[in-house]
């Protein structure tokens, strides 16, 4: 036999063997869904979102998946251990082709000998598209220690990743608290905490460092939010301590001894306190900015006493209106007493319409991360109407944000093994319903049960952070320009 005549009796045994992996007319219904990891079901998708692979949880030595929409090609993938990897051309052209419709999947097992057919589920292709990329923090979940810190971007519509901030570049500083305006990345600034210590803003494809603390601040300013113009950056000023706990349940709180808020002016390298709390009688963190940039809102929890309770620290939410023209603000207003109920808020995040304001709301405190009873809520502020929203589990939630377009809610949770925080989105419809969130899909569907750190404040952003690692050393060597503390 010479070697055409064994390559095409190579080629006829793949194509036999091919035709054994589809499922034949003999085979019997599970009636029921099928084990998915990630469950991906009954989803609604973002019309660019990358290939959702999964893991099928379920006995078999061969599967055979097929996606059909109402239009197009259907996508067939086989596999002999379950694991599901969809072509990426060929996924993003079944979802443009099905775009406002429905995906139906069927998934076939084959075990000794035998075909077994599960029940079929559905994803919506929303016509909504989501921004294109994705910022978060690495880190390990114990928050002991910051020998490894990244600030990483995954590209939404592949499954491209870069480290845009590694602190081992920044002799393993603390690197955090990173912060897009309005998901634009011409204005994005990062923290940095030790030797290297200031704040980097990117401006006009430069990063530049920026030392906010003046003699006449107690602490450093920390939880950024930007001004809509650009112009302001409204901070938080925190003296945080931590609690280190024995019980398993509950290892760690995070405690503000003090706490205000202040503005930054960046056109005129100025900072300032924001009048919210004349006599001192309030800890004001997390401040949030309503879309036009008129209001300013803000948790707040009485002064803590010496020999206080941390479990007795409940923040309300709160806002004041801002003048951007005068940099002048008005007169503080309460928005929900949460301490009413001796619960406590953190994280507001207002929707691009500014008719929504979601809040982390959970029993004490101001750092919800560690509170396995956190959960999302949503306050509809024409009436200040407060509701739970269907997007929460057993476990934490927290660190959420808004796509652009407002049609995402993005969010950390703890679902999967209560201790590493995995980014979640969920569909917002236009008339206020929120769809099942889904975890971030990544190429290898088995990536979060082998990949420990955990994913802190994840932020949708519209295009890519420009600088360089070059650009990072340079301007972590730099000396910082020293921002002035405004007469007011």
């Amino acid at each position: 036999m010479n070697l055409n005549h064994l390559q095409y009796l190579l080629i006829l045994i793949l194509l036999v063997y091919s035709c054994k992996t589809k499922p034949d007319a003999n085979l019997q219904d599970y009636k029921r869904l099928p084990e998915l990891q990630p469950d991906y079901a009954d989803i609604s998708l973002p019309l660019n979102i990358a290939p959702m692979n999964f893991f099928i949880v379920e006995k078999g030595n061969q599967f055979y998946i097929e996606v059909v929409g109402k239009k197009g090609t259907p996508v067939n993938v086989t596999s002999n251990d379950g694991v599901i990897r969809f072509p990426l051309k060929k996924w993003k052209k079944l979802l443009i082709q099905n775009k406002n419709d429905t995906l139906t999947y069927t998934i076939y097992s084959k075990e000794e000998g035998k075909w077994f057919r599960f029940s079929k589920f559905t994803q919506f292709v929303s016509p909504d598209s989501i921004d294109a990329f994705l910022y978060y923090r690495l880190l390990y979940p114990g928050y002991e220690s910051w020998t490894e810190i990244s600030i990483v971007q995954r590209h939404l519509e592949s499954f491209k990743e870069r480290t845009v901030v590694e602190n081992n570049v920044l002799e393993q500083n603390c690197v955090n608290c990173h912060s897009f305006n309005a998901q634009n990345n011409t204005d994005f600034l990062f923290h940095v905490r030790g030797s290297l210590g200031g704040t980097y803003f990117q401006k006009n494809g430069k990063l530049e460092k920026v030392n906010l603390k003046t003699d006449e601040m107690e602490n450093g300013a920390v939880y950024p939010r930007w001004h809509p113009s650009g112009r302001y950056v409204a901070f938080s000023s925190n003296k945080v301590v931590q609690q280190f706990h024995a019980s398993a349940l509950k290892k760690i709180e995070v405690s503000d001894l003090n706490s205000s808020l202040v503005l930054y002016d960046r056109e005129k390298n100025e900072i300032m306190d924001i009048p919210v709390d004349l006599k001192h009688l309030y800890m004001d963190t997390y401040p949030e900015w309503s879309p036009d940039g008129r209001m300013l809102y803000f948790c707040r929890a009485r002064q803590i006493e010496e020999g206080y309770d941390y479990r007795a620290i409940h923040y309300d939410l709160c806002r004041i209106s801002f003048d951007s023209v005068n940099r002048a603000f008005g007169k503080v207003d309460t928005v929900f007493e949460a301490s009413l109920q001796n619960k406590s808020v953190s994280f507001p995040r207002i929707a691009p319409d500014g008719k929504t304001l979601v809040f982390t709301m959970h029993d004490y405190g101001c750092f919800p991360i560690w509170h396995k009873e956190a959960d999302l809520y949503a306050i509809n502020l024409s009436d200040l109407t407060v509701k739970a929203i269907p997007v929460n589990s057993e476990f934490t939630e927290s660190y959420h944000s808004w796509s652009s377009s407002g049609r995402w809610l993005l969010f950390s949770s703890k679902r999967g093994d209560g201790l590493s925080a995995r980014p979640y989105m969920a569909y917002v419809a236009r008339n206020g319903e929120m769809g099942k969130p889904f975890v971030l899909p990544q190429k290898d569907p088995l990536f979060y049960s082998r990949f420990i750190k955990t994913f802190n404040i994840p932020e949708f952003a519209t295009a890519a952070v420009s600088f360089t690692p070059g650009q990072l050393k340079n301007a972590a060597k730099s000396k910082p320009v020293q921002v002035n503390w405004a007469q007011q």
